[in-house]
């Protein structure tokens, strides 16, 4: 059991010579709880990476964490000194510190005989997850807390093949950061790193203008979007985040040209002042943007999240008002168009393989089979699409066509290994400008995959467990769900349970084992292709449950789906 008192002290000790420091903590010494949730534990590193609340404390964002963290990085890389002569790339976002925690994270790179290209701007996750892979780094950084509110920040690694850390390598890392305290990592003097060749900084040519050549090759009709561009009314909002410049250079450049962008979000903004939280599948996001829309008479919204890798559509229905689309239902319409369009052409490759989540909805599975692709599922966090894409590179048993998670994240391309936002922003508007071009909207292309699969409806239920006793609630729910599972959720029979934690299928057929690697999950398939899933978050203190419904027609799939979200509900409490 941490000392808390003990740990509070020492960082003031430790950090005497740093006034801001000192000044943050002493504004708490009088505050228990507030001690003790700075200093009960230290802030996790997982394959996510880490983060957390800014302040100062073990288990806060702060520029000692993210030293430590670094030099943990750096003596992972060092196990190959050749290997980490390539270097790291480090991008940030809009977020606070975010600048100066990247700055740190070079020079601390530079103080352990490891160079870093530091982007000097604001740049998506989608670009440096390009840069690694083009740049031919060892890995990479990005300082971000996505669509966390403004409070939150956090630090995101990248390996060499674009996609954030797997599993392995990021208890790897861990190990190296748990060896270290907390003063053994110093960044390097700033212009020293420049003159020893240790620092290096990456203009607005050197890779944005790479990227954005690659980001063209993905329209699949480039003519239409020529003749239909001029015509359709996009209104955009980067959210206060680093999507604003490349998400309109690239719709500039294929030629949309009525792109009216929220004024009121379209500046980096750290503390989102017109926002709850920047994230673009919360409806009150699209607040001002509908207010835009109508004025400038659009049909589609979209929305980007702070490190542009999430994109958030609204789509305005028949009764003129406009509907937020889940991110299941982004990717549907676009998997949808990317196969359809791409058969009609004769370059749909034989095969052609998708990849999605096992959260994501079974409406990809239906629209995949149809055109007699493979759908292939990961585990939940997009390197595993990452994996999966390099493995069908790697053994040539698949062309990668199309990859997404229901949490708003796609991929059209090989180039990046990670969700996103400017790649989705170019193919949703492709797909409204082909809409355009056939006299029917966004709304009713999403209506017509309902009506030709069946209409599917997903809920996704978040519990936040925060604290000390957060973890051990979670870990109590998910070894009571493991010891007595549910034999039948709203009058439908579960028919298997997977364990992904066990590796196991058990179904009346009996017990198969499952190849995905470990991860604390438990799914259940119910009667006519319905299920539930229970997952705890591995990046926020909350578990969450997944309900996926689907009927005939969507009053039917809605009340199933409530149905299903109430007594599931009941298993968390």
């Amino acid at each position: 059991m941490v000392d808390v008192r003990k740990a509070y002290e020492q960082w003031l000790s430790d950090f005497a010579n740093d006034p801001e420091t000192v000044a943050d903590l002493k504004a708490i010494a009088d505050k228990p709880e507030e001690i003790q949730d700075r200093f009960y534990t230290g802030l996790s590193f997982g394959t996510a990476g880490m983060r957390g609340v800014l302040g100062m404390g073990t288990n806060r964002m702060n520029k000692y964490n993210v030293r430590r963290a670094t030099m943990g990085l750096a003596k992972y890389l060092m196990q190959d000194p050749e290997n980490a002569k390539r270097g790291v790339v480090i991008a940030y976002d809009s977020r606070r510190f975010s600048a100066e925690f990247a700055k740190d994270t070079a020079l601390v790179l530079a103080a352990n005989g490891v160079p870093a290209f530091l982007f000097d701007a604001l740049r998506p996750v989608p670009i440096l997850s390009y840069a690694v892979r083009h740049l031919n780094a060892a890995g990479g950084v990005v300082i971000t807390a996505s669509h966390n509110p403004p409070q939150y920040n956090g630090y995101k690694v990248y390996g060499d093949d674009g996609a954030q850390l797997g599993p392995e390598a990021a208890e790897a890392v861990t190990g190296y950061i748990q060896a270290l305290s907390y003063l053994e990592a110093v960044p390097m003097d700033e212009e020293e790193a420049k003159k020893a060749g240790l620092l290096k900084i990456i203009g607005d040519k050197e890779v944005d203008d790479d990227y954005m050549a690659e980001i063209k090759t993905l329209c699949i009709q480039p003519e239409m979007l020529k003749e239909q561009g001029d015509k359709l009314s996009i209104v955009y909002t980067p959210l206060h985040g680093s999507g604003n410049v490349p998400v309109r250079r690239m719709l500039r450049e294929i030629g949309i040209t009525k792109v009216a962008v929220v004024p009121e979000q379209e500046l980096p903004d750290p503390d989102f002042t017109t926002l709850k939280v920047p994230n673009p599948e919360d409806p009150s996001a699209f607040i001002l943007a509908e207010k835009l829309a109508d004025e400038v008479h659009a049909n589609v919204i979209f929305a980007t999240d702070p490190d542009c890798d999430r994109l958030g559509v609204a789509v305005r229905g028949h009764d003129g008002v406009f509907h937020l689309l889940t991110g299941n239902q982004i990717g549907c319409v676009l998997l949808e168009y990317i196969l359809s369009t791409k058969k009609k052409q004769g370059t749909l490759p034989a095969n052609a393989a998708a990849v999605k989540s096992i959260v994501s909805t079974s409406l990809a599975n239906r629209i995949c089979d149809s055109y007699g692709v493979k759908m292939y599922e990961t585990l939940t966090g997009f390197k595993f699409i990452g994996e999966k894409i390099q493995q069908f590179q790697d053994t040539g048993s698949n062309t990668f066509v199309f990859g997404f998670e229901e949490s708003y994240g796609f991929l059209s391309s090989t180039f990046v290994r990670d969700k996103d936002g400017v790649n989705a922003s170019l193919l949703i508007s492709e797909v409204a400008a082909a809409c355009e071009a056939e006299g029917i909207t966004l709304y009713d292309r999403m209506q017509d995959i309902f009506k030709k699969y069946g209409y599917y409806v997903e809920k996704v239920v978040s519990t936040t467990l925060p604290g000390m006793d957060g973890l051990s609630r979670m870990k109590a729910i998910m070894k009571e769900l493991r010891e007595n599972p549910p034999k039948t959720l709203a009058g439908l029979k579960v028919t298997a349970v997977r364990d992904y934690l066990a590796h196991t299928r058990v179904s009346e057929s009996g017990t198969e084992t499952m190849d995905l690697p470990s991860s604390d999950v438990l799914y259940y398939e119910l009667e006519g292709g319905n299920w539930v899933c229970v997952r705890p978050s591995g990046t926020e203190p909350k578990i969450k449950l997944y309900v996926n419904s689907n009927a005939k027609d969507m009053e039917t799939a809605t009340a199933l789906n409530e149905k299903l979200r109430k007594e599931s509900e009941k298993l968390l409490a």
